[in-house]
């Protein structure tokens, strides 16, 4: 079992992101998107300021949010870093396997990086994803840089608002739709 310790606000600027966003998409009535909290057992509490300041995972979570998009299932997963290089091992097997699954059964599945050296986010089809975890797999690089992802999918942050990721879901539907005729 992994365990969690107090790690200040790691992922947290993402995260924010997406959920107003969420909000904005659900009260145009354009998804419903919710965010899977990831299930703990605390081990040691801070009585004093009543936060958890150790605890363990019991279970590995899945994805960071899953949903619906005017009847399209959806998933993804957020990620931050820092670099303009993504390791590799901040993905984890199990997650590639369940975004795999939820792809067989007609959903969509992507990542949502969000650069934050850069001050840009990447909207990461789960083919894309599959194709450098395979090259991780096979003995090849254990990341992907910056100048190797497709320029359609870098999202602009509008204001530091919010993240349109619709718009590049949108763009990855038309690809699977071309790839299909």
């Amino acid at each position: 079992m992994g365990t969690w310790n107090t790690r200040g606000l790691r992922g947290s600027t993402l995260e924010e992101l997406i959920n107003r966003t969420n909000e904005q998409y659900l009260e145009k009535n354009l998804a419903l998107i919710q965010k899977i909290p990831t299930p703990i057992t605390p081990v040691r509490m801070d009585k004093e300021h009543r936060q958890i300041t150790l605890a363990y995972f019991e279970q590995r979570s899945t994805v960071d949010y899953i949903g619906a998009v005017q009847g399209i299932p959806v998933c993804f997963d957020a990620k931050e870093c820092a670099g303009s290089t993504f390791p590799i091992q901040n993905i984890h097997e199990h997650q590639v396997v369940f975004m795999e699954q939820f792809e067989r059964q007609g959903g969509i599945a992507f990542l949502l990086i969000y650069y934050t050296g850069e001050g840009t986010a990447y909207y990461m089809r789960f083919e894309e994803l599959k194709q450098f975890w395979n090259r991780s797999m096979e003995g090849g690089r254990k990341s992907f840089r910056m100048e190797e992802l497709d320029p359609r999918f870098f999202i602009n942050l509008k204001q530091n608002y919010y993240i349109p990721y619709l718009d590049y879901m949108n763009l990855d539907l038309d690809i699977r739709d071309s790839l299909d005729k």
